[in-house]
């Protein structure tokens, strides 16, 4: 598995949820993994039900195995300060800066540097070892903005390095996109078997291969329990309405010893399956056109408890289970 793992994902279809769970399946047996907040919202502490995440990396959760998961949530001011305190040694006075509120002005006019600062601090993860040689962190999985905005988001580095030439901000930006466009790295696609999401997916894995940049796995999330089967889906297209009423009466329901209790409640059963066949149609042409883009699928059940701590680490189990680790 590749050290650093984005994932992203249209609006709506949990790739927060998704990144944690897979942060968690990663740090299974032993390993150590950096779960990464670029975007201010805080949604992995709420997913863990722990306190905001400072800028600082915080252990978060314990996976099975004695792994361990730990999160960051990167503000773009302070990560600016550490840019500019690493390369040019402006700590005092980038505080004074800060307190002129200039530091916030610069994140706030180019949007392009704070994505800069963004998956620097990110890769600076990804390379940083201990003493003894070993890296800090197994894996890094970086919850990332939604699939619109996600190649401009990764690929801006390339960008910043084409416009300075030289100096600490063109080493700084080739050597994170070194990082980000090489086998060290994968950005996996979160989507639901829905035609919005879907074609988003599509989509954004054309745009990530025209920029070069490593596409992982797409990952169909919140999939709903198979009710019916082949079998039985034909059976309720191609079975009359005054067979299913006998079926009925034989087991007693409805009253239909008495006789028209069956009948009244054939009508809506025949909705629920027309609905419920209307829709795995659906589903299974979504699944059709993402099997078509190549690349390794996995599913993720719909909690029907919602989701919580435990639903968290059930994902984290499922994703296992299907060679993510």
């Amino acid at each position: 598995m590749s050290r650093l793992q984005v994932v992203s994902g249209k609006g709506g279809t949990g790739k927060t949820t998704v990144a944690a769970a897979l942060a968690l399946a990663l740090a299974t047996e032993g390993k150590r993994a950096l779960l990464v907040e670029v975007e201010g919202r805080q949604g992995i502490a709420q997913l863990f039900e722990t306190e905001a995440l400072p800028y600082g990396e915080r252990k978060i959760a314990v996976a099975p195995g004695g792994g361990e998961v730990y999160a960051l949530a990167i503000d773009p001011e302070l990560a600016l300060l550490d840019y500019l305190q690493m390369f040019y040694k402006m700590g005092g006075a980038g505080r004074a800066l800060k307190k002129l509120g200039a530091i916030d002005f610069a994140t706030t006019i180019a949007p392009g540097l704070r994505d800069v600062l963004l998956t620097g601090k990110a890769c600076e993860a990804v390379r940083r070892k201990e003493k003894n040689g070993r890296f800090t962190y197994d894996y890094v999985v970086m919850d990332a903005p939604p699939t619109g905005r996600i190649t401009r988001f990764l690929n801006v580095n390339d960008e910043v390095a084409g416009l300075a030439k030289i100096g600490p901000i063109h080493n700084q930006a080739q050597a994170v996109m070194r990082v980000i466009k090489s086998p060290e790295t994968a950005v996996h696609l979160v989507t639901l078997l829905e035609e919005m999401p879907v074609q988003e997916t599509v989509d954004g894995i054309a745009e990530l291969r025209g920029a070069r940049l490593p596409v992982g796995r797409v990952i169909v999330n919140m999939v709903r329990p198979t009710v019916l089967d082949a079998a039985d889906l034909e059976f309720m297209e191609t079975a009359s309405r005054p067979a299913i009423a006998r079926a009925l009466s034989g087991t007693g329901l409805g009253g239909a010893r008495r006789g028209g209790g069956a009948d009244r409640l054939v009508m809506p059963l025949l909705e629920q399956a027309g609905e419920y066949a209307e829709r795995h149609a659906l589903e299974h042409e979504q699944r059709t056109v993402l099997q078509e883009l190549g690349l390794p699928l996995h599913e993720l059940p719909l909690l029907a408890e919602g989701m919580d701590l435990a639903g968290l680490y059930e994902l984290a189990t499922e994703l296992r289970q299907q060679g993510i680790s």
